[in-house]
């Protein structure tokens, strides 16, 4: 791979996405930042990754849902270095959709963001990665396989994410690696209480929550030591998928 590989995160402004960004560009990665609507804090990223090592971070902004601009958005990304050779699929939506209440745009919403926007992203990507010999990441979720009450159609957008990377796999070979990584216990949704964070937690065998970097570190793998790795779904759960 080229001695600073040009990687595309979107939703790279917060959360995991962020962190992912920091330990890539550690890594020496040129980082380029999808936003949404975080411009402040993603030009704040920024800042802080160029003040270690100068022209090293781009970003690009786009609504994710508005299909048509995405090739748009990856010739951006792989302008700022003249290459692309990773597309990380992080930007999510992730919010409770009870069954009896759900609306068609809540489906619209969650599935764009966590399924067809990642397809039409790596259908843009292909032939710059292809080029490259590089790589896609997708962030899945530990319930694509087993769902989570109360998030159904979240669910379902994650498990369409899993066959996505498998799927994807099969068409970009032998050129492009294309692998997910399931986060479990990693950053808790706004919703949950102690008590049931403290449930989640004792349901692991490690027994601890995760943090943002296990998942960028499990990241960096596929891109930088995976090279015999294609089609696959690394949990970092702690054990938590295994514990019925």
């Amino acid at each position: 791979m080229h001695e600073h590989p040009t990687v595309l995160i979107t939703g790279a402004a917060h959360r995991i996405g962020a962190t992912t960004a920091r330990v890539l560009h550690a890594a020496g990665m040129n980082i380029v930042i999808h936003y949404r609507g975080s411009r402040a804090a993603a030009e704040a990223l920024q800042a802080e990754l160029e003040g270690r090592r100068p022209a090293s971070v781009a970003l690009v902004q786009a609504d994710l849902h508005d299909t048509d601009l995405l090739p748009a958005l990856v010739e951006q990304a792989a302008e700022a270095w003249g290459r692309l050779d990773v597309l990380i699929n992080n930007a999510s939506s992730f919010y409770a959709t009870p069954m009896g209440k759900v609306t068609e745009a809540e489906w619209d919403d969650l599935l764009g963001s966590n399924l067809k926007a990642p397809f039409f992203l790596a259908q843009a990507a292909a032939p710059f990665l292809r080029a490259a010999g590089g790589c896609i990441v997708n962030i899945v979720d530990i319930h694509a396989e087993r769902p989570l009450r109360e998030f159904p159609v979240y669910s379902i957008a994650k498990a369409g994410l899993v066959m996505l990377t498998k799927a994807l796999a099969a068409e970009l070979g032998p050129e492009v690696r294309v692998n997910g990584v399931a986060p479990g216990a990693i950053l808790w949704p706004e919703h949950l209480d102690e008590a049931g964070r403290k449930k989640i937690v004792s349901r692991t065998f490690l027994k601890r929550q995760g943090t943002p970097e296990d998942i960028a570190g499990a990241i960096r793998y596929f891109i930088q030591d995976a090279h015999y790795v294609t089609g696959q779904i690394l949990a970092v759960d702690g054990g938590r998928s295994l514990n019925s």
